[in-house]
């Protein structure tokens, strides 16, 4: 099984993703939070061999153009090794800290890969730049600007996705499917799967055409027994929980009613009483906790049948050594141990 992990800090980017791939990581990938989501992926290039994807970029707030040239770069970079991860975010988010529109993101989404691979395909061929959609129109594309083909190709474009609409419009559209970290066995078997296949369908793909990679949030006990082990996992999960758009996981095992008390809590700031609202049957659902055995049979648990690849989230950089002990263990053949 192939594992990808992040790198979380530009500063460190090469020595970082040098020491992922001595443990066993397969390659590295960067999330939209306090650096810019390229920067470090461009450093990792340094590292031979390493699959690098941003998971995700946002992409409303971004124009196709600016996209693609960085998405060309890393590509060449990389010697082919790129994923190009994007994701709509949430209102508020794209509304209030990014000053940008978010009305109908499902349209919205779509009509962006659609212009990246107008843009990409000009780029390839020289053929004219004729991309005229509601959201994004591209008609000039002059010589001084076409970095010309890529002799690795286009990178392949993913999206994240949580609800069905986007989980389908994914599948129609993409090369591949970005998992919420903030999900389950359930969920994933119930909600995105069945999506993903309704998507392959209307589109005539087959799922040899298309990659579901699921992203699964990961606490190493400290192996102490302390009551502190999985704080900061609480907190993360909490904070996820309050949003409303991912209720939809919460629904699916009865804890629906969690979401809006979450989000008032969050909105007064009282993320320590939040994670007290975690309790370890949902801790131990939505995250695979433990030893590093027992998050491996976890994963594999949850996993199967669904994909060779996999992302481990954390609240913040995984110990090098019990993500080796992760990787062994996801390489061996011990079964499954039952978690959810």
């Amino acid at each position: 099984m192939k594992v990808m992990t992040a790198l979380f800090n530009p500063t460190d980017a090469v020595d970082r993703a040098r020491a992922l791939k001595e443990a066993g990581a397969s390659g590295v990938f960067t999330f939209e939070g306090p650096h810019d989501v390229f920067t470090p992926l461009a450093l990792a290039t340094a590292v031979d061999g390493l699959d690098i994807m941003s998971n995700v970029a946002i992409a409303l707030p971004r124009n196709p153009i600016q996209l693609a040239h960085q998405a060309n770069d890393l590509q060449l970079l990389s010697e082919g090794r790129f994923i190009l991860g994007l994701g709509t975010q949430v209102r508020a988010q794209i509304e209030k800290r990014y000053g940008a529109e978010f009305d109908r993101p499902v349209e919205r989404m779509k009509e962006m890969v659609g212009a990246l691979r107008a843009i990409f395909a000009t780029w390839h061929s020289g053929e004219r730049l004729d991309f005229r959609g509601e959201y994004y129109r591209h008609t000039l594309m002059t010589p001084t600007f076409v970095p010309g083909p890529n002799p690795y190709g286009p990178p392949p474009i993913y999206l994240g996705a949580l609800g069905p609409r986007l989980t389908r419009a994914t599948a129609e559209v993409a090369d591949g499917l970005l998992v919420m970290p903030f999900g389950s066995k359930r969920f994933l078997h119930g909600t995105t799967l069945p999506a993903v296949r309704a998507g392959l369908a209307a589109a005539g793909r087959g799922e040899d055409d298309f990659e579901v990679v699921p992203e699964i949030i990961v606490s190493v006990a400290s192996g102490t027994g302390s009551d502190d082990d999985h704080a900061s996992t609480r907190i993360l999960l909490a904070f996820y929980g309050s949003t409303p758009a991912y209720r939809p996981v919460l629904d699916a095992h009865g804890w629906g009613d969690l979401q809006p008390e979450l989000n008032a809590m969050s909105k007064q700031g009282r993320w320590q009483e939040m994670a007290g609202l975690i309790d370890d049957e949902m801790l131990h659902t939505i995250a695979a906790c433990g030893t590093p055995a027992e998050i491996a049979a976890h994963i594999r648990d949850r996993v199967d049948g669904v994909s060779d690849r996999i992302c481990l989230y954390q609240p913040g950089p995984i110990d090098v050594e019990p993500l080796a002990e992760i990787v062994d263990a996801l390489s061996g053949d011990t079964p499954s141990d039952g978690a959810r």
